[in-house]
């Protein structure tokens, strides 16, 4: 049964779907996929932080599957794409919706639409760990 994500559970974004070295704001960029960070700060929670990114993904690329060391939260700003979490129906997600990532869940994202699909993704992670690590 495939499931509505307006107002519940991603990417991360989905996508995301980001690789994040664990030092800094350098991004591994997969072909199609243009991922900047804009902003990372420590949160209330101990040991974690939150990293807010901006990610643009041309018609057809795939982020690749892989997991974040904490929740992933994405909202799609414009065009349309799937997520994919293993063990559950694709869900597919256009301009204005949200999802949510849980940690430690396998996933990717593609873009399904005609156009570029831009989302902003926020992660909540532990603190010295890489964003995201590619899943085997």
């Amino acid at each position: 049964m495939k499931q509505s994500v307006t107002g519940s559970a991603f990417v991360a974004a989905f996508l995301a779907t980001f690789l994040l070295a664990a030092s800094g704001g350098a991004l591994a960029q997969a072909s199609g996929i243009k991922r900047t960070v804009v902003t990372k700060q420590d949160v209330a929670a101990a040991g974690q932080e939150a990293v807010v990114a901006r990610v643009e993904l041309e018609p057809g690329a795939v982020a690749g599957r892989h997991t974040h060391p904490g929740d992933e939260i994405s909202y799609v700003l414009e065009g349309e794409g799937e997520v994919l979490i293993d063990g559950e129906d694709p869900r597919r997600v256009k301009a204005g919706e949200a999802f949510v990532i849980p940690a430690g869940k396998i996933h990717d994202a593609r873009n399904v639409g005609g156009t570029v699909m831009k989302l902003v993704g926020v992660y909540v992670v532990e603190k010295g760990k890489p964003l995201a690590t590619p899943a085997k």
